[in-house]
């Protein structure tokens, strides 16, 4: 298995790559994997340590998604390395939290460019090595593409965007063999929202308003993504798949006040 993994630290992204290095060494095989990030910090360069003691062939690559030219960058030294593409992993993201009235174009100009524009770029350039290895691309969308996230700027608009782009691409791109597919995470607990389970009580509240009670882990999302990569999911194309432990579809439940029973007649 040959993949690129975007956004690949310590979260979603960085389970994702040593869940592809362990079912690649439960395999007997190796895994190339190239893991991006923004910036060489500190936890990238810990993951490509451990997917390389996990058996894998790894390298850590860095660029700013936002930069128009850095998606066929990444590709062209991910496909140098790897020997071509099996898979790619869309997960980078960005959110800059601001009400819409007083957001600024700059920066609603940059996450779209991050979070919508840098995946139609990615996939656009690994097209070629995916369609001689019959591969397949995840984009990470989130439940707030279909769900408005209020006073996070242009996030939800830029998830909703992406998730649409999925759809397109697996219509465009499907015929040549390449299936494009996303995953809709729900409330995940990673490295980086670690910070706000400090607080038992915040904790306990998230986790009571999942249908499952308890919040996803991010080996939770990556075995999802994985499976949408793998030759199981050979016949799934352009969905979005919701992991969110029910949440989404728990709206109702919030609805204060009971009606009356209903009162029939004959």
């Amino acid at each position: 298995m040959r993949v690129m993994v975007t956004g690949a630290s310590y979260g979603i992204g960085g389970a994702t790559c040593l869940k592809i290095a362990r079912d690649a060494a439960a395999r007997g095989e190796k895994a190339k994997i190239v893991a991006t990030a923004t910036g060489r910090r500190p936890d990238l360069l810990e993951l490509i340590a451990e997917l390389k003691s996990l058996g894998a062939d790894a390298k850590a690559i860095t660029g700013d998604l936002s930069d128009e030219a850095m998606p066929k960058r990444l590709v062209d030294e991910a496909v140098e390395f790897c020997g071509g593409l099996d898979g790619l992993v869309s997960n980078a993201a960005g959110r800059h939290q601001a009400p819409l009235a007083e957001l600024e174009v700059k920066d609603w100009d940059r996450m779209l460019a991050i979070n919508v524009r840098a995946t139609w770029l990615l996939g656009k350039a690994a097209l070629p090595a995916l369609k001689a290895s019959q591969g397949a691309i995840v984009a990470v969308t989130s439940i707030a593409g279909t769900f408005p996230h209020a006073n996070y700027g242009p996030y939800s608009v830029s998830k909703a965007a992406l998730i649409c782009l999925i759809a397109q691409m697996a219509q465009e791109w499907g015929p040549h063999g390449v299936r494009i597919n996303g995953v809709a995470p729900g409330i995940t607990r990673t490295r980086n929202s670690e910070v706000v389970y400090w607080d038992a009580e915040v904790a306990a509240k998230r986790a009571a308003v999942v249908p499952l009670r308890r919040v996803a882990m991010a080996a939770e999302q990556a075995a999802a993504i994985t499976f949408l990569l793998s030759k199981e999911a050979s016949y799934i194309n352009g969905q979005n798949l919701t992991v969110d432990g029910g949440f989404a579809q728990s709206i109702m439940a919030f609805v204060p006040g009971r009606l009356p029973p209903s009162q029939s007649k004959m």
